[in-house]
């Protein structure tokens, strides 16, 4: 390990013990393993899949762990093994915990596909603590003029919007439908206008239309007043809609809305079966499409258009101590729109991405 770090340092970290039960503790700073790295966090979003180790709903989970998979920070000692990194290098860690280079899946180049993978914040201790322990190739580089809080959300919610939605190959000015304005659908209205698309937003009520519009929606549907689906025949028929607050019946009854080879995209997760009938796909070649997130490079490429482009993140910071009152509010529906645990490192990291922003509009 590189003495940037002492052996006999303690941190802060946020633990989960028991299913429902989170718990601040400190630890030492744990020996480097091949190929690992040491970062210390400057921020770590809060993402409803964070439920899953806290609430002990996946398998064969073993206790305690740390939670988080949104996680922004600095190098501060990599293993002689460790690529690519060098202590001060400023990265980014997401869903995809780590992949094993020699399965099937690596050396078809999909390294989302590997069949030895684990996920960051349950196979591994994740990102709610002042430092965690990466793979090397876990990890994205940050650009350096984004904010820490702005960064974190990118890694997982960004990414999955982003990543999805340019594999779809859907070509620019196409109508594009965002179901839901929310944790996912407030990045996928902004990323689908910079794409070039034309936009329309979607939600149950009109009370986001003037957000959705600030956003970058050209169109608003408020599905209390007309059916989706109808209102995007009268636009033209959608190439693509982008499902991202998952209802079952309300996300099947979104393929009539689909023209000639539409795609219904679906990111919103949740066990629900849709009911969808085989003749709307049929005779119109529409597609059903789910898609993950990505991968390290996936992230990198998410967090620089978002910088290039000016996408905002809109977030609600809580500090480290206040973990349980952050994953609390997540889960309460009412954040505008993700949540971002901070720690001590955040303020100077903000500082100096302030500066490398504005340093490169001069």
């Amino acid at each position: 390990m590189a003495a940037a770090a002492k052996q006999d340092q303690t941190y802060k970290t946020v633990q989960v013990t028991a299913p429902k039960k989170l718990e601040l503790v400190e630890r030492k700073l744990p020996e480097l393993k091949k190929g690992e790295v040491l970062v210390r966090v400057e921020a770590c979003g809060v993402c409803h899949s964070d439920s899953l180790p806290i609430f002990g709903h996946w398998p064969n989970l073993k206790f305690p762990i740390v939670p988080g998979h949104e996680v922004v920070g600095t190098v501060v000692a990599v293993d002689a093994d460790a690529k690519r990194w060098k202590i001060g290098s400023r990265v980014g860690r997401g869903w995809h915990g780590n992949h094993c280079f020699e399965c099937h899946g690596c050396l078809s180049g999909d390294f989302y596909a590997c069949s030895k993978s684990g996920t960051t914040g349950i196979s591994f201790d994740g990102g709610y603590g002042e430092y965690m322990v990466a793979p090397w190739e876990a990890l994205a580089a940050v650009p350096a003029n984004l904010s820490s809080a702005d960064a974190a959300p990118l890694l997982c919610a960004g990414l999955t919007v982003f990543n999805s939605m340019r594999n779809m190959k859907v070509m620019p000015g196409s109508l594009v439908a965002i179901q839901g304005i929310g944790g996912l659908g407030h990045y996928a209205v902004q990323f689908a206008r910079k794409m070039g698309f034309r936009v329309a937003a979607i939600s149950t009520s009109d009370d986001k239309r003037q957000l959705a519009t600030e956003l970058g929606a050209h169109d608003y549907i408020d599905t209390s007043k007309v059916k989706a689906a109808e209102a995007l025949q009268k636009l033209g028929g959608a190439k693509m809609i982008v499902a991202t607050a998952f209802d079952s019946k309300a996300v099947a009854g979104l393929v009539d809305g689909l023209g000639q080879d539409g795609i219904l995209l679906v990111l919103g997760a949740a066990h629900d079966a849709m009911a969808i009938s085989s003749i709307g796909l049929i005779s119109q070649r529409r597609v059903v499409q789910g898609w993950p997130s990505g991968v390290p490079q996936d992230a990198e490429d998410t967090m620089a258009f978002a910088a290039l482009q000016g996408i905002k993140s809109y977030v609600e910071t809580f500090p480290l101590e206040k973990a349980q009152e952050a994953f609390d509010r997540m889960m309460s529906n009412k954040a505008r729109f993700r949540v971002v645990i901070t720690t001590a490192a955040t303020a100077d990291a903000d500082k100096a991405a302030a500066a490398a922003k504005a340093a490169a509009k001069v």
